[in-house]
C-alpha cells in the first residue's frame, strides 16, 4: 500500500504547511539518534525526513495524495527530477540528517552547546556564574524551525500578506526558560546572560558576536514572567532577527513550594507528637528558624498553620508578603504489638464524633 505520510507526521490530509513544518519539527527533536537512543528512534527519524520532504513539496504532494507513494516513486505525474522524457522520478535520498540540517540550520544541534563551534549560526546562551541549563530547550520544549537556526524554542509564526511581499519579516521569537530560586524571587536578583550570535557585515560576511544580556528579577515575580529583548537573535539576510525573551521558572525548592504569594511547607512528625503535642521548627526562606508550639493541641493531617508575612512579596506592591503555611506529614507506625493495642484501645474514644 505505501507509507502514510500524513499519519507518520501526525497531521490531516489537508493540513496547512505552518501544521507540517511544526509536526517535523516536533518529531524531528524526538527522535535524533543524537538525543534518543531507542532501537527504533533512527528509523522514526528517517521517516519524518521522508514525510517532511514529500508534504512540504507542492508538486510531490500533489502526485502523493493523486497516486500515493507508490505513484509517487513509480514515475507518475510531473515536475521534479526529470528522467529525459519530461516524467517525475522520485527518490528519498535517504539522508534523513541532511533533512535536519537544511530545516535546522545545523546537522550536530546537540553538540553546538558543548564545546562544538564548526556548524550553523546558533543563537545560545548562558548564565555568567551560573550553570548551563537545557539551552535546546529539550524536555518538552522543542527547537527553531521552518529553515531558521536557533538555540532556542521558538512560537509558531504566521505571516499575513502575500509571501512575495518586498518588506521584510521577522523571524521567530526565541525563548528560553530562566530557572530562579525562591530566594531569588524573594529579594529580587541580577541575571547577566551571555548570548552568543551571527552578525551580517556591510559586505554580507557573518561573524560571530557575544553580548551580555543583563536581566533584573523584581521581588515577587511570578512563574511566567516574560523578558524580552528586541531583536537580539541571528542577523539572517532579507529578515528582521528575532527578539529573544526570557521566561521565569521556580526552580524546585528542598523545602518550600510557592503557591502564588504563599509558599507552603510540610513538616514530618510522628503519630505520638500529633496526639501528644509538639514544637516544631519551621525554616524560612530568610534563613532563620520559627518555632510553632503545638504542645497542648492535638494536629490532625488537615491541620494547616498560617504564619503571616513570611511569604514572597507581592509583585506589584512588594512591602506586602504573602504568608508562610505549615501543613503536616504524620507518620503512622506500619504495625503496633498486643500490649500496645490494648492501652490504645483503653485510652482512645470508640465514638468517632468524640
Amino acid at each position: 500500500m505505501g507509507k502514510d505520510f500524513y499519519k507518520i507526521l501526525g497531521v490531516s490530509k489537508g493540513a496547512s504547511d505552518d501544521e507540517i513544518k511544526k509536526a517535523y519539527r516536533k518529531l524531528a527533536l524526538k527522535y535524533h539518534p543524537d538525543k534518543n537512543k531507542s532501537p527504533q528512534a533512527e528509523e522514526r527519524f528517517k521517516e519524518v525526513a521522508e514525510a517532511y520532504e514529500v508534504l512540504s513539496d507542492k508538486k510531490k504532494r500533489d502526485i502523493y495524495d493523486q497516486y500515493g507513494e507508490d505513484g509517487l516513486k513509480g514515475g507518475l505525474g510531473g515536475g521534479g527530477s526529470s528522467d529525459g522524457n519530461g516524467s517525475f522520478n522520485y527518490q528519498f535520498h535517504g539522508d534523513p540528517r541532511a533533512t535536519f540540517a537544511q530545516f535546522f540550520g545545523t546537522s550536530d544541534p546537540f553538540g553546538m552547546f558543548f564545546g562544538n563551534d564548526g556548524g550553523g549560526s546558533n543563537v545560545f546562551y548562558h548564565e555568567i556564574g551560573g550553570d548551563m541549563d537545557d539551552p535546546f530547550g529539550f524536555g518538552g520544549r522543542g527547537g527553531m524551525g521552518g529553515g531558521f537556526p536557533g538555540a532556542f524554542r521558538s512560537q509558531s509564526f504566521h505571516a499575513q500578506g502575500q509571501p512575495n511581499r518586498k518588506h521584510k519579516i521577522q523571524d521567530p521569537p526565541i525563548e528560553h526558560d530562566l530557572y530562579v530560586t525562591l530566594e531569588d524571587v524573594n529579594s529580587g536578583c541580577h541575571k547577566k546572560m551571555k548570548i552568543s550570535k551571527m552578525i551580517m557585515e556591510h559586505d554580507g560576511s557573518a561573524r560571530k558576536e557575544e553580548k551580555i544580556l543583563n536581566i533584573n528579577v523584581k521581588p515577587g515575580w511570578k512563574a511566567g514572567t516574560k523578558i524580552t529583548f528586541p531583536k537580539e537573535g541571528d542577523q539572517t539576510p532579507g529578515k528582521i532577527p528575532a527578539d529573544i525573551s526570557f521566561i521565569i521558572r521556580d526552580k524546585p525548592h528542598p523545602h518550600f513550594k510557592r503557591e502564588g504569594s504563599d509558599i507552603k511547607y510540610t513538616a514530618k512528625i510522628s503519630l505520638r507528637q500529633a496526639l501528644c503535642g509538639t514544637v516544631v521548627n519551621v525554616p524560612t526562606l530568610t534563613g532563620d528558624t520559627l518555632n510553632i508550639n503545638a504542645s497542648r493541641e492535638i494536629l490532625k493531617p488537615n491541620t494547616v498553620k498560617r504564619l503571616q508575612g513570611r511569604g514572597l512579596p507581592y509583585p506589584k506592591e512588594p512591602s506586602r508578603k504573602g504568608d508562610l503555611l505549615v501543613a503536616f506529614d504524620i507518620h503512622f507506625p506500619n504495625q503496633l504489638n498486643q500490649n500496645a493495642k490494648d492501652i490504645l484501645s483503653d485510652l482512645l474514644p470508640m465514638d468517632v464524633s468524640a
